[in-house]
């Protein structure tokens, strides 16, 4: 059997994340954002997406990539998250295999901002 292989990055709150007040974790939000819909439109990032209904709050998001997981750690640390830069969230880099064709991305369009995305 063929296996298709990804990278996959978890990311989590940090337990000792700097406080920030609201208009702060906005305008961070916002960079994250920007930053995830830069590197999908270059075509590393395949999905992106906050984790919702965890119960510690402490998993935040999960994105895909393309490349293994040596590659996508090198660009991260060439093109670093602004929230894992500013100490907010932790990243973690772990290679993600499925049976060949099990899945698949179809381009489209990142949101840039809370706003863009409706939220």
């Amino acid at each position: 059997m063929q296996f298709d292989h990804y990278t996959v990055t978890l990311l989590t709150l940090r337990s000792d994340a700097p406080p920030l007040d609201e208009a702060a974790l906005d305008a961070l939000q916002d960079l994250h954002m920007a930053h995830l819909a830069d590197l999908h439109e270059a075509g590393h990032l395949l999905a992106a997406g906050p984790l919702l209904g965890a119960p510690d709050r402490v998993f935040r998001g999960l994105n895909v990539w393309r490349g293994d997981a040596d590659q996508v750690g090198r660009m991260l640390a060439e093109h670093p998250d602004p929230a894992v830069t500013a100490g907010r969230f932790r990243e973690e880099i772990l290679p993600w295999m499925v049976p060949g064709g099990a899945i698949h991305f179809d381009r489209t369009r990142f949101p840039r901002s809370m706003e863009e995305a409706g939220a």
